[in-house]
């Protein structure tokens, strides 16, 4: 019976997703990495900002998940977002910055302790360490050396969009790579 709930189980993160525009723009920056440096994991998943961190979840319990998401974004209203600038973690990440906006960590609090709350399964230790919002550009398969070339060009660039979040997204994995699974709006303003 565990085995059939293994076959069963696929995985999901909860994230933010910037309009059309930014994210044609940050997958541009996506390409480049892949085409200059062969580093193209971060074209796995669209330009987003991990609210919840990737965790397992059974197919036949997804209209749980699905319907507590809806009733979690019921109670929140759309989020400004800012990007600013890039940033980095040595040696192999580098990503578009998000500025810590008040609206951006209370969203990401609420959500954590509702869901830890509704289900304990879905909290990790990655959770409970210091969000850093960020739309990941180059990833862990970026090799050191090619990190140590590229960050110097990107440490300065200059990179200023705002927007707004109208809506939550959960993302599932097929296999290969992140696929948007469905998107819940937040309350109207």
């Amino acid at each position: 019976m565990e085995e059939s709930k293994t076959r069963s189980s696929k995985r999901y993160f909860v994230a933010l997703l910037p309009p059309d525009k930014v994210a044609e723009e940050v997958t541009e920056i996506k390409q480049f990495f892949d085409r200059t440096y062969n580093s193209h994991g971060a074209l796995k998943s669209p330009p987003h900002i991990t609210l919840q961190p990737p965790f397992h979840w059974e197919a036949e319990r997804l209209t749980v998940l699905t319907e507590s998401l809806a009733e979690f974004t019921q109670w929140h209203y759309p989020i400004p977002i800012t990007l600013s600038g890039f940033g980095a973690f040595p040696p192999r990440v580098i990503y578009v910055n998000v500025l810590k906006t008040p609206e951006l960590m209370q969203v990401r609090a609420s959500l954590f302790t509702y869901l830890t709350q509704k289900f304990e399964s879905i909290a990790t230790k990655a959770d409970r360490r210091s969000f850093s919002p960020h739309m990941t550009v180059a990833f862990r398969d970026l090799k050191k050396h090619d990190f140590y070339d590229a960050w110097p060009q990107f440490q300065t660039r200059s990179l200023s969009r705002e927007f707004t979040v109208s809506h939550l997204t959960l993302l599932v994995h097929d296999g290969r790579q992140w696929q948007v699974d469905r998107q819940f709006p937040f309350l109207a303003t």
